[in-house]
């Protein structure tokens, strides 16, 4: 059956060449957006480097303090990690570092621009980087101010060029130069909170972070013990914050939250306004946006060919064709139309994707076709399919037989 459904789907494609093309470019266009959006969320959520022991971490990127008159939000300071955070019992460690800054080198008269971020040493306990050569710097030398860095694999290469090893090496920042300690693969700027081109050591930072200020520049990720510990240290946190004394008289309400990545990933720094509900209706509308033009031009594509094929429909009829047969029918070839588009969106969204990350718009992300953007391609298809079949096979379902006969 579903053999002359295929059969009877392509001679139908074949009969109006110019409807087809318009209905498999709607279908596929549609399709190739969804899937390099779906490529960009997966390798966000799904792609655990360098934090691969995510089950275990909390992510702490703001501080919020309100009053009457005044609200601020904004990262916090280093002494809030090192004098109010690790003093949590029920943590292992906690990684602390600036948000990462932009600035110039030059090598042989060459300008490469890099991003730097300042860390403490349990940076490297708490995060797992793969370091193609050497090590990341220690306690004794981030507590010494030694002027040592670790950079990424692509830092090394445009610095350095195609050498072996770099390890020992000087690379200049900000005028300054830095003895490599270690490479390490590169980290894609939207984990924004782990970037960077390279990694410095705290103690270097030309700023002062000795403020007592809970406002600064930092972010930290804490580590606990086992998976089933992060309730309890995500609630020990909380109440950590509810005891911090106010800062001022100008604000009476302190907001700081260790959450999961995915919270703490678009967390707004509002406490009235949730990053997770704004990130979902966002993604949600976008995509609502996108169907809902190539659904309703499929729908009207299918309803004139539903007409032209009226006569088709009152001989079957005529012939004993039961209403539910033909709305089977003509779904089915629908779907197989939407499979179709969808084949071809694979195989676009396969070249943009390969443009995307040969041209490195986004530093470091490398997306992909993996088993989850097309397993919620095939669930695009088929919603895709069915949104655009239903209301054209009721239409055709309903077709009086004789009305039918008579345009035959």
């Amino acid at each position: 059956m579903l053999k002359n459904y295929f059969k009877i789907a392509i001679a139908v494609l074949k009969r109006r060449k110019f409807f087809t093309f318009i209905s498999l470019f709607g279908i596929s266009f549609t399709l190739t957006i969804l899937m390099v959006l779906t490529a960009f969320i997966d390798k966000v959520v799904n792609d655990k480097y360098p934090d691969k022991k995510r089950d275990r971490l909390l992510y702490v990127n703001g501080i919020e303090l309100r009053g009457p008159h005044d609200k601020n939000g904004t990262a916090l300071s280093f002494y809030f990690f090192s004098h109010y955070a690790s003093t949590i019992k029920g943590m292992e460690k906690i990684s602390i570092s600036s948000r990462f800054n932009g600035t110039n080198t030059y090598v042989n008269n060459k300008k490469i621009a890099l991003n730097y971020k300042y860390t403490n040493d349990a940076f490297w306990d708490v995060l797992d980087f793969d370091f193609i050569e050497g090590k990341p710097y220690s306690k004794q030398q981030v507590d010494n101010g030694e002027l040592v860095t670790v950079i990424s694999e692509d830092i090394k290469k445009a610095y350095f060029g195609d050498v072996l090893s770099v390890v020992g090496k000087y690379i200049e920042a900000d005028n300054v130069k830095y003895r490599v300690s270690g490479v390490v693969k590169n980290v894609p700027i939207t984990l924004y909170m782990i970037y960077s081109d390279i990694y410095l050591p705290y103690t270097v930072s030309k700023t002062d972070d000795k403020s007592k200020s809970y406002m600064g520049r930092y972010t930290g990720i804490l580590l606990a013990a086992s998976k089933s510990d992060v309730p309890k240290l995500q609630d020990e946190f909380e109440q950590m914050v509810k005891r911090l004394p106010m800062p001022s008289k100008n604000y009476d309400q302190i907001f700081c939250h260790a959450d999961n990545f995915i919270t703490g990933y678009v967390r707004t720094g509002n406490e009235e306004s949730s990053g997770v509900t704004i990130a979902l209706t966002a993604i949600a509308v976008f995509v609502l946006l996108v169907m809902l033009l190539p659904t309703l031009n499929l729908v009207n594509i299918n309803i004139t060919r539903i007409m032209e094929r009226s006569s088709e429909i009152g001989v079957r009829k005529a012939f004993g064709a039961s209403s539910k047969t033909l709305v089977y029918q003509f779904i089915v070839e629908n779907l197989i139309l939407t499979f179709l588009g969808g084949a071809i969106g694979i195989v676009l969204s396969w070249i943009i994707i390969q443009v995307i990350n040969s041209a490195n718009l986004i530093d470091n992300l490398v997306l992909s076709l993996n088993i989850t953007v097309l397993f919620f391609a095939m669930l695009t298809c088929i919603v895709f399919g069915l949104l655009s079949g239903v209301y054209p096979a009721w239409r055709m379902s309903r077709l009086n037989v004789v009305n039918a006969l008579k345009q035959q």
